[in-house]
């Protein structure tokens, strides 16, 4: 059964773990990602994943009287993805811990600090993942729709939003390649990720069209929206200064991802279900004098139609 992170904490009695839940839920895109369980059909759980992921849709015709329908099925492709571990620990001194209290307590900003982490790696993967290249990651969202259907390339060579004069020259061209873009996919986007740089680029198209809204969330985040879709800063990777969805360090070329939310759609999976994440805590009462922390977390991502998530590339921003 889907569950969303929400639905995590209300089952968590410990204040540590909604904790965590509510530093992932700050995330737009794991605030609004269902989940799904790895169940084995003979019971038990799994690492491994497999769904049918479907590729050409299905088709529908009138006929004439004492004539037959003309047989189609969709098409599918069996899809099997794997859950990856990832996460970080932290270490801290049994004396600190107990003592060092008075300006910030120690255990839970580094329970926070590495929970921000290990949400820009989810993010990373998320978009970036590709398990060919990296072992330990799950396969993301851009490796799916590269060269699919919903790649999509704008009818000019380049969408120029790298300064307020190009903006105001081309901030109708990008409106419509993006709708372009969302025409592509089998529904409306629930998410519509980005780097810092288009962020900023697209707050000042908002100057000059009313399709966006701005409001808080239930965590007191200022979101901004298109439609009813959330416009996502996805940030940068994990200890680093690099942005996530990439720029082109020639070109200052980025791209944007539309993506559907939905468990016929784009979601993502873990073993233990509404279990996740974990938060292993230092125990003060085992002995030595260094105790480690950790924050865990064991997922992938899932593209159960190609149609649910689309890209425009060659947007310039710098």
């Amino acid at each position: 059964m889907p569950f969303k992170l929400e639905d995590a904490k209300k089952l968590s009695q410990d204040k540590l773990t909604s904790f965590v839940i509510d530093e992932f839920r700050k995330s737009p895109l794991l605030d609004a990602m269902e989940w799904d369980d790895i169940l084995k059909p003979q019971g038990g759980q799994s690492f491994t994943y497999l769904y049918n992921r479907v590729t050409t849709y299905p088709t529908a015709s009138g006929r004439a009287i004492n004539t037959e329908y003309a047989a189609q099925e969709p098409a599918t492709t069996q899809v099997p993805v794997t859950a990856k571990i990832f996460g970080g620990a932290f270490e801290i001194d049994r004396a600190v811990a107990a003592h060092e209290t008075q300006v910030i307590n120690l255990v839970n900003f580094l329970l926070q600090q590495k929970t921000q982490a290990t949400v820009a790696l989810f993010n990373d993967w998320f978009i970036n993942g590709d398990s060919a290249a990296n072992a330990t990651s799950f396969d993301g969202i851009d490796k799916a729709i590269t060269g699919s259907t919903t790649e999509h390339f704008p009818s000019s060579a380049v969408i120029d939003l790298s300064s307020a004069a190009a903006i105001e020259s081309n901030w109708r061209e990008f409106l419509y390649e993006l709708r372009q873009t969302i025409g592509l996919m089998d529904g409306a986007p629930t998410i519509i990720a980005v780097n810092n740089a288009l962020f900023t680029a697209i707050q000042t198209v908002a100057d000059y069209t009313s399709q966006f809204t701005q409001k808080r969330n239930d965590l007191g985040a200022e979101v901004v929206n298109y439609g009813a879709a959330t416009i996502m800063n996805m940030g940068d990777k994990p200890g680093t200064s690099d942005p996530i969805i990439p720029i082109s360090g020639t070109l200052g070329e980025t791209s944007l991802y539309t993506m559907r939310i939905g468990i016929d759609g784009v979601h993502a999976v873990t073993p233990d279900g509404m279990k996740a994440p974990k938060v292993y805590l230092p125990n003060l009462k085992d002995p030595g004098a260094v105790k480690l922390g950790e924050v865990e977390m064991i997922a992938a991502a899932v593209l159960k139609a190609t149609r649910s998530a689309a890209v425009l590339r060659k947007i310039k921003v710098a």
